[in-house]
């Protein structure tokens, strides 16, 4: 019984709980010049379950550029994610899922991207 207390004694003083930030981030996403598209939402390891729930973006100027906001209390460090065309179709098939990486501290991000391409991505902080 005395090296199961001293374990959990261990384990509680070397764990410690991370305070979580407020991080908000804009996300924007060029869909000009993809074809056929009804919709387009945002999957990933931040949603419930992860990449199963879709995040839906919103077009209301009809520009063709995608817009959501997510704002979430967390400790994370960086969160992974890809876009959706059509509640289906994931962009970047075949490659690495994009990173959006965090700072400890509340932050607040504009995230904008092209649909399909890992070079036109621009990353602001507020």
């Amino acid at each position: 019984m005395k090296k199961i207390t001293i374990v959990l004694f261990a384990l509680l003083i070397t764990s410690c709980v991370q305070k979580q930030y407020l991080k908000s981030v804009l996300v924007k996403v060029d869909a000009r010049g993809v074809e056929n598209v009804k919709s387009i939402g945002i999957k990933g390891d931040f949603t419930n379950p992860r990449w199963k729930t879709e995040i839906p973006m919103t077009d209301d100027d009809n520009d063709g550029i995608f817009e959501a906001t997510l704002s979430q209390e967390t400790a994370v460090y960086n969160v992974e994610f890809k876009f959706v065309k059509n509640g289906e179709i994931y962009e970047l098939i075949g490659k690495p899922n994009r990173v959006l990486q965090f700072e400890y501290k509340p932050e607040t991000i504009v995230y904008s991207a092209k649909f399909n391409d890992m070079e036109s991505i621009v990353i602001e902080r507020e």
